[in-house]
């Protein structure tokens, strides 16, 4: 199990603020971040998302993106 957190960057301090978050039942990380990047331009948030991340049933955080970062 994954959780997909979509949020907002604030350039002054860095601060996230969380816009969504969406349970993903999978063991394999790969189809999590298929599906976050899927649902980052298709998911109804209240804004646009800056970035994502996936964390995992602990609460870690596994995987960071943004539109912006084009190495993942």
């Amino acid at each position: 199990m994954f959780i997909i957190e979509f949020f907002r960057v604030r350039n002054a301090d860095q601060a996230h603020a969380v816009l969504g978050r969406v349970e993903h039942d999978t063991t394999e990380l790969e189809d999590a971040k298929v599906r976050a990047r899927s649902l980052f331009e298709t998911l109804d948030m209240p804004q646009k998302p800056d970035a994502l991340r996936v964390v995992d049933e602990r609460g870690e955080e596994v995987f960071v993106w943004s539109p912006e970062d084009r190495r993942t």
